[in-house]
């Protein structure tokens, strides 16, 4: 087939329309008339992946490998080392992100993975009221929920408050904290930084931070399930938290 076939259903399945002002999904490299004799789906890119692509090879990813304006290609850098790997070997790159989140993995991960199976989408986020739970409780059922080695969450000022309306993006969703107004809530999401933390607990607001990897790995399963509807086939390829702990 050809890479424009494949973006065409891809574009059917989650529309590259409704990705973030800042985002840049869609087709990374390659070009929409070029034929693929095999398509592979990954969360990202990453060295030892590229190395091990089979030639003419549509890869399909979460993250795009492109996200700013190049000035210059030095391949001994990242990206373009990732990508002179690419063109070598004539293979593509089709990232869908956060089109991806809004059509289909924040919805995957609130009912499928956290078990909250009464979630509706609000914008980018996922939103489920809930029975009123301390925040420690909510927080180690999402812990155990991932099986993670450990949590971190952030407590409002008044650490007695529970927790009623609870809010979930994947991957970094810090930032939808601004968009929250509802006391008594909870944003489940990954890669808080301590001013976000910060503010939350002074606007009385709870985060919980299930790490963006986490979130997130789920992505080529889904797709791969949804390509399978449209009688293509997708392999998975391995990915991994680049993280390591003690």
């Amino acid at each position: 087939m050809q890479v424009g076939e494949i973006y065409a259903i891809l574009d059917e399945l989650s529309p590259f329309s409704l990705q973030a002002s800042w985002d840049n999904s869609g087709l990374n490299i390659g070009a929409m008339g070029q034929e693929v004799d095999s398509i592979a789906l990954a969360l990202e890119l990453d060295s030892t992946m590229a190395q091990h692509l089979k030639p003419n090879t549509l890869l399909i990813t979460h993250h795009p490998l492109l996200f700013s304006p190049l000035k210059s290609l030095d391949t001994a850098t990242y990206p373009a080392n990732l990508i002179a790997t690419l063109l070598q070997k004539n293979c593509a790159l089709i990232a869908m992100h956060t089109n991806f989140d809004h059509t289909h993995l924040n919805d995957h991960f609130s009912r499928e993975v956290l078990g909250f199976s009464h979630s509706i989408q609000c914008d980018i986020a996922q939103y489920a009221p809930i029975t009123p739970i301390p925040l420690e409780e909510l927080a180690a059922h999402c812990k155990n929920a991932l099986n993670l080695p450990y949590i971190r969450y952030v407590s409002p000022d008044n650490p007695q408050t529970l927790i009623k309306h609870i809010y979930i993006v994947c991957g970094s969703g810090a930032s939808y904290a601004r968009e929250i107004t509802t006391p008594h809530s909870c944003l489940i999401c990954g890669d808080v930084k301590y001013h976000d933390a910060m503010i939350a607990k002074s606007n009385g607001l709870s985060f919980i931070d299930v790490e963006h990897y986490a979130s997130e790995k789920h992505f080529a399963k889904i797709l791969q399930s949804l390509l399978k509807i449209k009688n293509l086939s997708a392999t998975i390829l391995p990915n991994f938290s680049p993280f390591s702990y003690l």
